[in-house]
């Protein structure tokens, strides 16, 4: 099967494989030190959604359980890093599971953790009025990124087809300063990078939020978490005990907000006023945490619906969503089973 994977992610992918095995060497010379804690290799960028397993190590919520946390802010390399097996969890956004599962790179995703309830806008110029006036114009994505679809299903919504715009490649950063120097028309933006384009940039507005129902019904712009296949397969128990230690952190928050956000902002350089404004215990506005049970119901391993009015097993139908939006921007080139490339099953273990 001959997958189209955009060369920028293929590049990235092959560049950071070339360091695998001084990652190898480093880790074959640190396994002489005894612990009475199984260790746990953990990857993520800094974000707050991404924050539990260091609230779970830092109110010892998973006592036989270490966990080694690789912080990284490109998504390519800590998946490249999952596939060779030098991680055995990763935090990211949902997006990639489609691509990882028709590439056999070896790991799953294990389910949703939250999603975007207002912490993701796009925003547009003083200049620009409508959505056809975007034509011809640059919007700032992250290419293979949900922000790419978030945009792409905008303008399908209200007319306008994405070869109608030139979708440019940048990360957050360079996006909102791009944004407030006028050299982009539009970019889609989480916070804290939307809020300081509305506050820097007069006159710029955003044209949708994450918090609105269509987004949240879907539950489409969200966080997950993947697991190696090897980590699942031949350390199940422990897992499982990942798992469940995720969803305690989420649970040990939701009751000790300012304490929670304090650990996690300092563990990924936010600050605690940052942390708060991101991940807010209600329906409100903000990052909207799952519980276990909640994950279990939007994966469709137990009856119930999720919250926001999301039907049982919604998981399945954001897959299929997503699939076909890589298949139309020509990174992928036919449909892949949500089962093959999912293991939700350690939610309901974990919940045992």
């Amino acid at each position: 099967m001959n997958l189209q994977i955009p060369k920028s992610i293929l590049k990235q992918f092959s560049r950071f494989l070339t360091f695998m095995a001084l990652v190898c060497a480093l880790a074959v010379g640190t396994t002489g030190v005894a612990s009475a804690k199984e260790k746990v290799r953990v990857g993520l960028f800094t974000w707050p959604g991404y924050g539990f397993l260091h609230l779970a190590q830092a109110k010892n919520l998973a006592p036989d359980l270490e966990f080694d946390f690789t912080i990284i802010e490109d998504p390519i390399q800590l998946f490249s890093l999952l596939s060779s097996g030098q991680l055995d969890v990763v935090f990211s956004t949902v997006e990639f599971g489609p691509i990882a599962t028709a590439e056999d790179m070896g790991f799953k995703l294990i389910t949703f953790t939250n999603l975007s309830n207002g912490t993701d806008n796009i925003i547009v110029r003083p200049d620009i009025k409508s959505a056809s006036d975007l034509k011809g114009q640059q919007i700032a994505i992250l290419e293979g990124g949900l922000s790419q679809i978030m945009v792409a299903m905008w303008l399908e919504q209200h007319g306008v087809s994405v070869d109608d715009v030139q979708m440019v490649n940048l990360v957050a950063g360079d996006a909102a300063a791009a944004m407030t120097s006028g050299q982009i028309a539009a970019a889609e933006l989480w916070d804290p990078f939307g809020a300081q384009v509305l506050a820097d940039l007069p006159g710029a507005r955003s044209v949708s939020n994450s918090r609105e129902p269509f987004w949240t019904k879907t539950g489409l712009i969200g966080d997950a978490f993947f697991m190696s296949d090897t980590f699942t397969m031949k350390h199940r128990e422990t897992a499982v005990k990942t798992t469940k230690a995720i969803f305690d952190g989420v649970e040990y928050w939701r009751a000790n907000p300012k304490e929670s956000a304090k650990i996690i902002g300092d563990a990924i350089g936010f600050s605690e006023a940052d942390v708060a404004s991101i991940l807010v215990p209600t329906e409100d506005n903000g990052i909207y945490m799952y519980s276990l049970k909640q994950a279990a119901r939007f994966c469709g391993v137990i009856p119930g619906e999720a919250p926001f009015g999301q039907p049982n097993g919604q998981a399945k139908a954001n897959w299929e969503t997503t699939n076909d939006w890589w298949i139309k921007f020509g990174f992928m080139t036919k449909k892949v089973k949500f089962e093959d490339g999912t293991d939700c099953a350690l939610l309901k273990e974990a919940m045992q």
